[in-house]
């Protein structure tokens, strides 16, 4: 955690948003809308960074991106300044890694780098895929097909889910098992119970 020291200034008044903070501003700033943050932006870049063992450097260079970004503007928004600032770093850190060193390639055929497209035998791969995923989808029932939808393409919670659809999150959570159970059965060809009763 980052450790911002006490401006000893109480009284004074936050600047408006799109303004340059001095440093004790940006401190204060920080600590008041950057660090009670934490608990939900470690918990965002769990989810979506696979090595838990980086998650605290992750987190550091969140904290120096927004902190130094404060200096020269105060975001109007601050937490989806703080995670588009993560969403950010995670797509840059994702770029470095694949990354891969011309010199270390003696073959730049081998890089595939002419290649922009998909040849015609993957596409139409994809495409029978995408359409046979539809329809499996579409054989769902409606309230399981709902509950994967909102969790597995919108990226809700189960808690945000049971708001949305007015049920609980243990409800939710075996709609979402009954459809991805039906879904894999369907897709591997096994006689799928669709959970067309609930």
């Amino acid at each position: 955690m980052v450790e911002t020291p006490d401006t000893g200034r109480d009284d004074a008044k936050p600047r408006s948003a799109g303004m340059s903070l001095s440093a004790p501003e940006a401190r204060a700033w920080f600590a008041r809308e950057v660090l009670p943050l934490e608990t939900i932006l470690i918990q965002f870049l769990r989810r979506n960074w696979r090595d838990q063992s980086e998650i605290e450097d992750l987190l550091q260079e969140v904290y120096a991106r927004v902190f130094e970004a404060a200096r020269a503007e105060a975001p109007a928004a601050p937490k989806a300044f703080v995670f588009a600032t993560a969403r950010n770093l995670l797509i840059n850190r994702v770029r470095q890694q694949q990354i891969v060193a011309i010199e270390s390639v003696a073959d730049l055929e081998k890089l595939g780098v002419a290649q922009d497209a998909p040849g015609p035998e993957r596409s139409v791969a994809a495409r029978e895929e995408l359409r046979l995923l539809q329809s499996a989808l579409d054989r769902l029932a409606p309230r399981c097909r709902e509950a994967l939808v909102l969790r597995r393409v919108e990226g809700l919670s189960r808690r945000e889910i049971a708001g949305r659809m007015g049920i609980g999150e243990g409800t939710v959570k075996d709609y979402l098992a009954l459809a991805v159970n039906a879904l894999s059965d369907m897709l591997y060809r096994e006689t799928p119970d669709l959970g067309r009763g609930r």
